[in-house]
């Protein structure tokens, strides 16, 4: 657990986060995007539930929604059901090791990703399959390293 918080730290990983989600990736890549934005709120609601929670969550997802020119409330909901989730779940997800912690970003972002892809076809997207997923997967492949990256920054400027 992180005793001193970052404020920096923390506004410089959601500016990182949202300007990863909507910069250029090369075309056959795109679906396996990490979901940095629900990276960030994770780990931020995981390390910081007393500062960091739903409204905040909700808000970052909203700023998502105007970046991605979705449809307002759409990313702002799903960020606050893994912020509502997380909140749930972090004591006991503070003592998981590292493989379990990537099965949870796993699925909470697989939920998140649902969720989004509910709405979406509701209003009228025509994606089918389950290739939605793989920003989830790719996510919790690149939780680990993301973990101990903000670990250790928050740690020296906190």
């Amino acid at each position: 657990m992180l005793s001193v918080i970052s404020y920096p730290v923390f506004a410089l990983s959601v500016v990182f986060a949202l300007v990863f989600s909507i910069s250029l990736f090369p075309v056959g890549w795109f679906e396996f995007r990490p979901e940095w934005l629900g990276l960030v709120v994770f780990y931020w609601t995981f390390r910081a539930p007393a500062q960091f929670g739903i409204l905040l969550a909700w808000c970052l997802g909203l700023l998502l929604d105007v970046l991605e020119a979705t449809p307002l409330g759409v990313n702002a909901m799903a960020m606050a059901l893994i912020a509502i989730l997380v909140l749930t779940i972090h004591q006991r997800l503070r003592m998981y090791p590292m493989p379990q912690q990537c099965l949870m970003v796993f699925l909470l972002l697989g939920i998140n990703q649902m969720l989004v892809h509910f709405v979406k076809q509701l209003l009228g997207a025509d994606d089918a399959g389950f290739s939605y997923l793989w920003p989830a997967l790719t996510s919790a492949l690149v939780w680990p390293f993301f973990c101990i990256l903000l670990d250790n920054i928050n740690r020296k400027l906190g």
